[in-house]
């Protein structure tokens, strides 16, 4: 089974020719060059395949994508506010490497200690967190200039200290 990840959602209709507006995750310059398909969440878990057309960079966090079979403003607009995905293989291709999006699958140690790997990147005003399964049980790792020590992206590595009792709060 394949994994997907999700790069953003549906922001806004483009045009007069269906065009959408993908405000993603990816980071500067990213692209959507040689991806086949996206894949847009119009039911929780159910990811529905839809070809690109083109794409074209609009802002550093946005891009208008044309989709087969969209073609027109009212077509389009049933995409507003959907998640999109892309096969996380995708996803490791063309997020860039400053992009917090680029951390999924890093392993995570606090203090040298293995905790998990990155499962998912949410990112917030403050700080990013990342959400790490440990004992079977959802645990957020706050990720901010107190805690972060050091990034290895060539190992796929994040050290962190964490504040005294933060994961018995989801382990006990």
């Amino acid at each position: 089974m394949e994994n997907y990840l999700s790069i953003g959602k549906i922001a806004a209709t483009f045009g007069v020719k269906g065009e959408i507006v993908l405000e993603h995750h990816l980071g500067e310059d990213a692209s959507l060059e040689g991806v086949v398909a996206i894949f847009i969440e119009e039911f929780t878990g159910k990811f529905i395949p839809y070809f690109i057309a083109g794409n074209k960079t609009k802002s550093g966090t946005e891009m208008i994508l044309s989709l087969e079979g969209i073609e027109s403003p009212e077509s389009a607009k049933r995409f507003l506010r959907k998640k999109v995905w892309l096969k996380e293989e995708d996803v490791k291709k063309r997020a860039s490497v400053t992009a917090p999006i680029s951390m999924l699958g890093f392993m995570v140690y606090d203090n040298k200690k293995p905790l998990s790997v990155v499962l998912e990147v949410i990112e917030q005003p403050v700080q990013i967190l990342l959400r790490i399964e440990m004992e079977g049980k959802e645990v957020l790792v706050p990720l901010n200039e107190s805690t972060l020590d050091k990034i290895d992206h060539k190992q796929e590595k994040i050290y962190v200290t964490l504040p005294d009792g933060l994961l018995d709060i989801y382990l006990n």
